[in-house]
């Protein structure tokens, strides 16, 4: 797992390929990223599914109720198949686009 931080967001990279561990890892971790935007980047696996994606679900929920941002980067998925209450997009680039539209929507108190 790699993290890397910058301004007000942390990307966390699965590099070891297994998502279990990883998901369990996030999870028991996620007390040291609750005060930051969270970017997950599953962009190295290539066999993930859309019920995969739903197991980050809870954290999501929790961290969108604290006023966080939290998206996923994943490109080979059915993005029609995800849940909207999860926001999962194609890039790290998008990713950082959509923290930073969330970000002006809470400045604007939205």
């Amino acid at each position: 797992m790699k993290v890397d931080q910058k301004e007000h967001t942390i990307t966390i990279k699965d590099t070891q390929g297994d998502f279990t561990s990883f998901l369990m890892k996030v999870t028991h971790q996620y007390k040291t990223f609750e005060k930051h935007n969270i970017i997950i980047d599953l962009s190295y696996h290539k066999d993930l599914t859309v019920n995969d994606i739903k197991l980050f679900l809870p954290l999501s929920k929790q961290h969108k109720n604290a006023k966080k941002s939290f998206v996923i980067v994943i490109s080979d998925i059915d993005f029609n198949a995800v849940p909207d209450t999860l926001t999962v997009v194609p890039s790290l680039l998008e990713a950082n686009d959509i923290i930073e539209m969330e970000e002006i929507e809470r400045d604007l108190g939205f």
